[in-house]
């Protein structure tokens, strides 16, 4: 039997891929992933052999990997940010019992939300949540129930998928229920393309979030009621000056 990687690698650039990524992807014979992933790691890894599939067929991309891996291959699945949060580490975990003897390791990667509140300065210093908007296959009555949880919790909250072609009103819907218990004023950020070409910031209140643009490309920060603008960054202070 063979190795199965799956590999988180950071935003997209070299430059926040660990170490541990990099090898992984050094060792393995081929390497699998989204189109777009794929695309990023081709320049990296010239002389790999690649295999790619669109959205939606993630369940085929996995047992593609696990049969390769069956195969006596050292494969890697690599994923944007982390292969444990919203990767595809937990889809080829459930379905591994259908291959066993396959070596399974977990190289964690730097996620959206960490890579993402670097830019903007320091919005996750204190208690935070992370909540995904997209609900192809999260029921959209779950996900307004653990935005109000949030917002009565005073979390801080970095939002996942924010909004997309076919879910262009989620943000807007996503803010009315955070403004049910938040102030308007709250401090909001987002952050595109982060580690990639056309990378921005924006630091705006949670009023004007409502009304922002964002897309699939776009991690979206709303403070806690702490949480300020300092020096042209976002700050959620940890409470030390107390």
């Amino acid at each position: 039997m063979g190795k199965l990687y799956l590999v988180g690698m950071g935003p997209g650039n070299e430059a926040n891929m660990t170490g541990a990524a990099r090898a992984a992807l050094e060792e393995a014979e081929i390497l699998c992933g989204y189109t777009k992933y794929v695309e990023l790691l081709k320049p990296l890894f010239p002389g790999k052999t690649f295999y790619a599939t669109g959205m939606t067929a993630e369940v085929e991309r996995c047992q593609y990997c696990l049969a390769r891996a069956a195969e006596g291959l050292c494969a890697a699945l690599v994923c944007s940010g982390d292969a444990g949060v919203y990767g595809m580490a937990s889809p080829v975990l459930e379905l591994s019992e259908e291959y066993p003897g396959v070596e399974i390791v977990v190289i964690p990667g730097v996620t959206a939300a960490v890579s993402g509140a670097a830019l903007l300065g320091a919005p996750l210093g204190h208690d935070f949540c992370v909540i995904s908007l997209s609900d192809r296959l999260t029921d959209w009555n779950v996900i307004e129930t653990r935005l109000r949880c949030a917002a009565e919790g005073d979390f801080s909250v970095c939002l996942y998928n924010p909004a997309s072609r076919h879910r262009k009103d989620t943000l807007q819907r996503a803010c009315d229920v955070l403004l049910e218990r938040k102030s308007p004023e709250t401090v909001c950020g987002i952050a595109r393309n982060i580690g990639r070409q056309g990378e921005q910031i924006r630091i705006l209140t949670l009023k004007e979030l409502r009304d922002a643009e964002a897309d699939m490309f776009s991690t979206v920060f709303i403070g806690s009621s702490s949480t300020k603008r300092i020096g042209g960054r976002m700050v959620t202070p940890r409470g030390y000056r107390k």
